[in-house]
């Protein structure tokens, strides 16, 4: 692979790499919402590396809240002898013997190397690894402003579309989910290329889906999203919708933790022709269970009773706990022709 010159302000590479996690994975694009320092290095059996690496996990910067540090080594050895310890949440390394991340960033075979990448995950900062830069990082990162504050001034990267439903048919929908069996809704993993695997993980994701099976009721909720949302798309985002999928009611439990961590729609071979996820709130009498978005920030979005949050199916988006009571939503995606000759 051909080595890339990067510079603050470019995009980071994402990557999908092994790493010290339980799963003994990580995709980087998972990283955003947070400041992440990548620190690349031969091996960490020098004692000199050694030292740079405790100093750098032992700080409590790396809360994995605002900041993570990630140890990118290219030493297979330092696997066996033990020398790589997460400790999570804000601290994991990747191990890089085959150099996929280091020659996404550029890094010699032997390099040292410290990048630091915004929430958005784009490139903020490159330095040699030395004392002086790595201070530097580390006043940065300690010193940095309010996300809430910072989000304040960023546009939402979503539509917030009320009464696409009307109230006596989100009733109807909610009626018919516990007339009907319902399953816990799983993930989508893709340990190999092209081969896509629902997983359940009821820590990331605990919520219960119900398919709609009732021919009159598709049919009203296709026409209220055919006509209400798809519209508001092409205006807003130059896309024309032809195809609609996943017509289900979900339901976030607050007895079951119900929840959905930080995800992306589309980043698996059977998920890549998605393009824009709906989320229609079918009732308001629950606390939690807002959407955000990691990578712009922190605030979180509830849309009202019959009303649709509308995004992109690339963006970072996570679903906070339910607290009291059960949120109850409708989720189709949407796409194209185009989209559907890949699904």
């Amino acid at each position: 692979m051909n080595r890339r010159s990067l510079a603050p302000g470019d995009p980071a590479p994402w990557f999908t790499q092994r790493c010290t996690t339980p799963s003994g994975r990580y995709s980087f694009d998972m990283a955003a919402g947070r400041y992440n320092l990548l620190y690349f290095f031969p091996s960490a059996a020098s004692p000199e590396i050694g030292e740079r690496l405790g100093h750098l996990a032992g700080d409590p910067v790396f809360d994995g809240v605002r900041c993570q540090f990630f140890g990118v080594s290219a030493d297979p050895g330092d696997e066996v002898a033990g020398l790589l310890r997460a400790k999570p949440p804000g601290v994991r390394h990747f191990l890089d013997a085959d150099r996929l991340a280091a020659d996404h960033y550029g890094v010699p075979a032997g390099g040292r190397s410290l990048v630091l990448v915004d929430p958005m995950l784009r490139i903020a900062a490159i330095a040699d690894d030395t004392l002086s830069s790595i201070g530097q990082i580390l006043s940065f990162l300690r010193h940095l402003p309010d996300p809430l504050a910072v989000q304040r001034q960023v546009p939402t990267p979503a539509l917030m579309l009320p009464g696409v439903l009307e109230p006596a048919l989100c009733e109807m929908l909610i009626r018919y989910f516990h007339a009907q069996a319902s399953v816990q809704s799983a993930i989508f993993t893709e340990q190999e290329p092209g081969r896509s695997l629902p997983v359940t993980d009821i820590g990331f994701k605990s919520r219960r889906d119900c398919v709609l099976r009732d021919p009159a009721l598709v049919a009203r909720l296709q026409y209220h999203v055919i006509n209400r949302i798809v519209p508001e798309i092409s205006k807003y985002f130059q896309f024309q919708v032809t195809r609609m999928e996943r017509m289900i009611v979900a339901c976030y439990d607050a007895a079951d933790h119900g929840c959905f961590g930080p995800h992306r729609d589309n980043t698996v071979t059977a998920t890549a022709h998605r393009r824009f996820a709906v989320s229609i709130n079918l009732n308001d009498d629950f606390d939690g269970g807002g959407l955000s978005f990691p990578e712009i920030g922190p605030a979180r979005y509830t849309a009202p009773l019959g009303g649709a949050i509308v995004f992109s199916c690339a963006v970072l988006h996570a679903v906070a706990p339910v607290t009291r009571g059960r949120r109850y939503a409708c989720l189709p995606f949407l796409h194209d022709a185009p989209g559907a000759a890949k699904a």
